[in-house]
């Protein structure tokens, strides 16, 4: 697995005092050309940090779809160009992709962060719940937090179903993440909007983070993509429809956050 990157960027602002962050939610589609080719259009400018969802380079399927055929390794042609659109728009992108493993007919379900820092996650908990096997299609990575540094602030991985497992994120924030980036595919029924935002609000305030989260729209998924502050407020959050919600992330909110809410520091364990 490729390990984090730290990479100072030039701005007029301190570094690390505050963090541009976009998340995109759009859709992907059946050919990874096309979703490549979207990609450049997607990722806005002026931004530090954009996260798009899970599974970008190509969607899912009709539920239990054999994906391997559409798995790509790291370097490939879905890494290269979103490689190439994070250099040109000087910003970090993280995306979600099928990568190649040693079980050719189970890929891992992998987020890819690149540009100006670079890491590639394999997702940890596979989505073997609400009827669905995603274990069956799909190999489980290394429960191993990955934390990369984008623009003085230290960003830990996670990908949808992960959310629903708080030692994940606290195992981050053990290693220093102050954001949360959760690409997902949080697939539509009842409940599960109330579950989506009640969870991202919670793995917030529990750990006094930001948190990212960028979904794919319905009407298959969820949509909702929002950005919340260490205080659990959301700073911006999207419909169920296609949408680009962005927020800036300062290093005064989190101080602030954990100076009120000192709970990481009240642990006994």
């Amino acid at each position: 697995m490729t390990g984090p990157t730290t990479t100072t960027q030039a701005s007029s602002r301190p570094a690390g005092s505050a963090l541009r962050v976009a998340a995109v939610q759009a859709a992907s589609g059946l050919d990874p050309a096309e979703n490549r080719a979207r990609l450049a259009d997607l990722c806005p400018d002026a931004t530090d940090l954009v996260v798009l969802p899970e599974a970008f380079a190509r969607d899912f399927g009709e539920a239990g779809s054999d994906v391997s055929g559409h798995a790509e390794p790291l370097g490939g042609p879905f890494d290269a160009e979103l490689e190439a659109v994070a250099t040109a728009r000087d910003t970090t992108v993280v995306a979600g992709m099928f990568e190649t493993g040693a079980d050719p007919a189970r890929p891992f379900n992998t987020l890819l962060v690149r540009g100006a820092a670079r890491a590639a996650y394999r997702k940890v908990h596979l989505y073997d719940s609400f009827g669905y096997r995603e274990s069956n299609r799909l190999t489980a990575g290394d429960p191993d937090p990955v934390v990369v540094e984008v623009g003085g602030f230290a960003v830990g991985l996670m990908t949808c179903y992960d959310l629903r497992f708080p030692e994940l994120a606290r195992a981050l924030v053990d290693r220093g993440a102050e954001v949360l980036v959760v690409p997902a595919a949080w697939v539509a029924g009842p409940r599960k909007v109330d579950h989506w935002r009640t969870l991202v609000r919670a793995r917030a305030i529990e750990n006094t983070v930001f948190v990212v989260a960028a979904g794919q729209p319905g009407p298959r998924y969820t949509g909702h993509s929002m950005v919340v502050d260490p205080l659990g407020d959301v700073l911006a959050e999207a419909g169920d429809g296609p949408a680009t919600v962005t927020a800036t992330l300062t290093r005064e909110a989190l101080v602030t956050a954990r100076r009120t809410n000192p709970s990481l520091a009240n642990r006994r364990l």
